[in-house]
């Protein structure tokens, strides 16, 4: 059962094993990243714009790096959080640690950028390539 913070406990003295337990939302299980290779082409940033017209897709860059993002629960967290394959979940769930994470802050806080949306993405498109009208007209010709 998962337990409610008390007002008393600050989440940084709390160890891992106890973060988790007080954790109600599962953060860490609700999404994936995968690493993008930068984007640096119109061609680039179009694949951008199909990739977030996705459902649950958003696009950051953190670091330097460039991430997609799939808001999407795994499918093995029970009913109270925990998870329903613990003993045979893979590695990357395995290496996982909590030392700094969404308990602690949103991971979104912090993000160089963050697109949230088609509309967001082709804003910042449109501020970085001035060409990018003629561009994506050029998109309707045949080849």
């Amino acid at each position: 059962m998962r337990k409610t913070i008390p007002i008393a406990v600050d989440p940084e003295s709390l160890s891992s094993e106890e973060k988790c337990g007080y954790c109600t939302n599962t953060t860490c299980c609700t999404y994936i990243t995968q690493e993008l290779d930068t984007p640096r082409s119109m061609e680039d940033f179009d694949t951008l714009l199909w990739q977030i017209s996705h459902k649950d897709v958003q696009v950051y860059k953190d670091e330097g790096d460039w991430y997609l993002l799939v808001n999407n629960r795994c499918r093995h967290i029970l009913g109270d959080g925990r998870c329903g394959i613990y003993d045979d979940r893979p590695r990357i769930c395995r290496e996982y640690t909590n030392d700094f994470c969404e308990f602690d802050e949103p991971a979104d806080k912090n993000f160089e950028l963050y697109f949230d949306s088609y509309t967001s993405l082709l804003k910042y498109i449109k501020q970085r390539f001035k060409s990018w009208d003629r561009f994506a007209a050029s998109r309707d010709k045949p080849l």
